[in-house]
């Protein structure tokens, strides 16, 4: 007679790496978000989505928007702020910090990412 094991139910998502390995916001850029989410009256079952798209004049495009929690999305939270990024966004964001800056030239998030080679004018669009 051979022993069994149960293996553990599988999950829709994945365990962040820790921390620093992931992506974080800044608090400043974490109660924009959150001030945000009030204004726009965000459902709190939405998370901050962080996507890295083709595209911009430097080969790829950050985008940040409220979305539902997908299959096989990784899960983190930042200054009380739960964040979502698929697994191919993730490897180009791995370490990034996402700050929100204000000046004469206007305002608007800010990414830290230590992946990018290169970046653009705009600050929106990067190269690795």
């Amino acid at each position: 007679m051979s022993a069994t094991t149960t293996e553990p139910a599988s999950t829709s998502t994945v365990e962040a790496p820790p921390p620093a390995e992931t992506l974080s916001l800044t608090e400043v850029a974490a109660d924009k978000v959150k001030e945000i989410r009030d204004a726009e009256a965000i459902e709190d079952h939405y998370a901050l989505r962080v996507k890295v798209l083709g595209g911009g004049c430097a080969g790829f495009q950050y985008d940040l928007y409220f979305d539902e929690q997908a299959e096989g999305d990784v899960v983190t939270e930042s200054h009380g702020v739960k964040l979502v990024i698929d697994p191919m966004s993730l490897m180009y964001l791995m370490g990034t910090t996402i700050d929100y800056v204000e000046g004469l030239a206007g305002a608007g998030f800010k990414f830290n990412n230590p992946n990018a080679t290169g970046s653009c004018g705009c600050g929106s669009s990067f190269s690795v």
